[in-house]
């Protein structure tokens, strides 16, 4: 597949976010108006920026990463537009943002490539620690932090003269880079962690002082979010370094840990927080408390059985009684207005995203790209399982966004990030 073919899927994309927006259009008794025409000029202006860069600086690049994210992006725009076209206006500018923030990370490492990165573990670490932070500003400043659905994981800044306040998620950009950090460290201390051991009774655990920084960053990331309640993000940060452990060393120790961790988790937070628990009832019996806590996932479940093979149609289905619908519950909404075709098509690209991730990973030689990929599409794949899983009720609903999908900036800005740096790293790998 070549960089022309590249070119020609994303403008197929691009075609398919304006089609269906007309096509929401039609089924609402409209007809064409300005939100066709910049839904392909916003489409064609991030991913254009994204193909130049690759193009340009990274022309040995993976050219599967880009389509598959537009079809994600389109089909999530799609349904953004369907459930409230203020918030499809406000996606539009958040995904030019991310297209030309990705591009630009492509051309910052088109000289020194990804290895660059490495040498800023620390700073990358503190960073990330920053943003997670952020959420706590005090609610006088200008700059503050906002609760919503009891979890306090925003950060609000408040415009003069009337104009409506901004909003981002500095958790979504910590994440990524929380994973560079990852990967530079274990890229150093990688042989001597999945060789060197120390006995305790009939277990052979790590030595201590090579797993003990890689603990404390966890251990403070994890208490800022869930100190923030923000229980689903802390559950994907714990994946992904018990992800990122077990791929570089290679120790089913680490999954088993994780596993008991996960559990004993779990339970702690079931009975030390009451939204917790609201959503492990939900999760178990959402009829049982139809019209309070079980009304969301019921809602969903309803959307998901309405849509049937092949769907309502777009426009034509009514996912706007579902709470949330835009963020949490995207998938349901494609579910009913596109069908089981529609939600085989997203799940398969979503995994077709991480296999090709992960063929990076296994074809980079350089360790820190490796793990650095490898992080990177565990970010995607676990993120995409644990919110589909939720609304489909194989696992209680975690409240994270849907990858390329759901509405919200900050979500935007670091899926594109993402797939920057895996284009990045697999040219670097190919040159």
């Amino acid at each position: 597949m070549t960089r022309n073919t590249e070119a020609v899927f994303i403008l197929a994309g691009t075609v398919l976010a304006s089609v269906g927006v007309a096509m929401v259009q039609f089924a609402g008794g409209g007809w064409l108006d300005a939100d066709v025409a910049l839904t392909f000029i916003s489409f064609a202006l991030a991913f254009g920026a994204l193909h130049v860069s690759f193009r340009l600086w990274a022309p040995n690049a993976n050219p599967l990463i880009l389509p598959i994210a537009t079809f994600l992006a389109a089909i999530g725009s799609i349904e953004v537009f369907r459930l409230d076209p203020d918030l499809a206006a406000l996606q539009r500018w958040w995904l030019v943002l991310a297209g030309v923030a990705g591009g630009s990370v492509v051309w910052l490492l088109r000289s020194s490539g990804v290895a660059v990165l490495r040498r800023y573990r620390y700073l990358f670490l503190a960073s990330a620690m920053v943003l997670l932070l952020l959420p706590l500003l005090p609610d006088a400043w200008p700059i503050h932090g906002a609760t919503i659905n009891g979890s306090r994981l925003w950060v609000r800044i408040d415009l003069p003269f009337g104009v409506r306040a901004l909003s981002f998620q500095p958790g979504e950009i910590a994440k990524v880079l929380l994973t560079v950090f990852l990967a530079s460290y274990l890229a150093d201390r990688s042989e001597a962690m999945s060789t060197v051991s120390r006995k305790v009774g009939p277990f052979r655990i790590p030595e201590p002082r090579h797993l003990g920084p890689v603990m404390v960053a966890a251990g403070v990331a994890f208490a800022v979010l869930v100190y923030q309640r923000d229980l689903g993000a802390s559950l994907l940060l714990f994946g992904l370094f018990i992800g990122m452990l077990y791929a570089a060393t290679g120790r089913g120790f680490y999954l088993g840990a994780g596993i008991v961790l996960t559990t004993a988790a779990g339970v702690a937070a079931y009975t030390m927080f009451s939204h917790v628990r609201v959503r492990i009832s939900a999760w178990i019996d959402p009829f049982a408390d139809y019209t309070g806590a079980g009304y969301q996932t019921a809602q969903g479940l309803f959307a998901m059985g309405s849509g049937s093979l092949t769907g309502s149609g777009l426009g034509l289905g009514r996912p706007d009684l579902i709470p949330a619908a835009a963020t949490d519950f995207m998938f349901a909404a494609v579910a009913e207005e596109l069908g089981l075709a529609g939600s085989i098509a997203v799940i398969t690209a979503y995994a077709f995203f991480v296999a090709v991730g992960f063929g990076i990973a296994l074809r980079s030689r350089d360790r820190f790209k490796k793990y650095l990929a490898a992080g990177l599409t565990i970010l995607i794949g676990l993120q995409s399982f644990l919110i589909i899983a939720g609304i489909v009720r194989l696992f209680p609903l975690t409240g994270i966004t849907l990858p390329f999908m759901s509405y919200g900036g900050s979500s935007l800005l670091a899926s594109a990030l993402i797939a920057a740096l895996l284009g990045r790293i697999s040219h670097e790998e190919r040159t």
